[in-house]
């Protein structure tokens, strides 16, 4: 064999080999490529939105009340903190009233000197109405006596009555529960001095809460006493249903809006707490101009939405079935769902959750 026919060999076995190793990476490649199963859904129009107003609430103690006085002083002691429960007619705390106590002293004398003034009348009145009888004093001698008798009576109920104003404005400096609840604000702490009428604690009975909503007056005549209202408290990732208890018939200092009472079942107070942030579902027909939201909006869960520092997105499916990354723009959140503004349009599938980790490019098949 000549050389140039051993050259030709060794080139085609080389040319062999090369193509068997290219066969067999191709094949490698097949084999692990990893198809992510995933759940795929339709997108829906926000049908739910054109039968409802989507409104922001605050939940709110039925019952609450600011404790203030009536007089000026130092607050002598503070008996409670912000969180405790305190059951009704509790002392909250106490305010200086030693020159009240001078007042009421003065007010005791008084009756005192009143009294004893009223006896000796007494006595001058009862003489004088014998002698009268026995002819033996004027008429006008009597007249003068009764008049005294008279006089020193209601220097005594004067003089009592001045004592019943002393015993109100004390009881102003022993400030007391009006009704069992938990203190949720203290605007003042011991040595601080207390005005009329400034609030220094705030007490809210615990256990009943609602929902204040304020309507506006294009649609508070499709607000109805008894109404069942979805609510989602957020700050829990909860949903509860409630009833509506009031509705304001006037809105001359709310700007327009008027104020509608939701109530919250007993049964659904546990983890709630006063102030929290509430998306009320009203039940009543928003007319197109009133709702914030398109009518190409969609609404899509929440767990399928995908956060990447300040933007937000979710997973498509393209015509290559591979993952395909949509950032959207969300709009109010309604329960476990959000609304979908801008980047996905009605009937398109989106990726709802898959069985493995999605990513651009990632094969995808769907779970029948």
């Amino acid at each position: 064999m000549n050389k140039n026919v051993k050259t030709t060999t060794v080139m085609l076995a080389l040319t062999g080999l090369l193509f068997t190793a290219c066969s067999s990476n191709e094949k490698k490649a097949e084999a692990t490529t990893v198809v992510t199963p995933v759940e795929i859904k339709m997108a829906m129009p926000n049908a739910a939105a054109q039968n409802a107003l989507s409104l922001g609430g605050q939940i709110e103690a039925v019952q609450s009340a600011n404790i203030s006085t009536r007089v000026m002083g130092y607050i002598t002691s503070m008996k409670v903190k912000v969180g405790d429960h305190v059951a009704q007619g509790k002392l909250l705390a106490t305010i200086s009233n030693q020159d009240i106590l001078a007042k009421r002293a003065q007010a005791d004398a008084m009756i005192a000197e009143a009294e004893a003034a009223l006896k000796n009348a007494q006595k001058d009145y009862d003489r004088f109405t014998a002698l009268y009888q026995q002819q033996s004093a004027s008429a006008k001698e009597l007249d003068n006596v009764t008049l005294q008798y008279n006089a020193a009576k209601s220097r005594v109920d004067a003089a009592k009555q001045m004592r019943n104003e002393v015993n109100a404005m004390l009881a102003y400096t022993n400030l007391t529960a009006p009704f069992s609840g938990v203190v949720t604000q203290k605007m003042a702490d011991a040595g601080s001095m207390a005005n009329p009428g400034m609030p220094l604690l705030t007490i809210e009975k615990s256990g009943s809460f609602q929902v204040s909503i304020a309507v506006p007056e294009s649609q508070i005549n499709n607000v109805h006493m008894g109404n069942v209202v979805p609510l989602y408290i957020q700050a829990i990732n909860k949903n509860i249903k409630g009833t509506i208890t009031q509705i304001s018939q006037s809105a001359q200092y709310t700007g327009g809006q008027y104020m509608v009472k939701v109530a919250i079942p007993e049964n659904e107070k546990a983890g709630l707490y006063a102030g929290m942030y509430v998306t009320a579902q009203l039940p009543v027909k928003v007319a197109a101009n009133v709702v914030n939201t398109s009518s190409d909006a969609v609404m899509v869960p929440v767990s399928a939405i995908f956060y990447k520092d300040e933007l937000t997105g979710l997973y498509t499916v393209s015509a290559n079935h591979t993952a395909l990354l949509r950032w959207v723009r969300l709009g109010k959140q309604m329960g476990n769902d959000v609304e979908v503004l801008s980047g996905l349009s009605k009937d398109e599938p989106f990726i709802l959750s898959a069985n493995g980790k999605l990513a651009d490019g990632v094969p995808v098949k769907e779970i029948k």
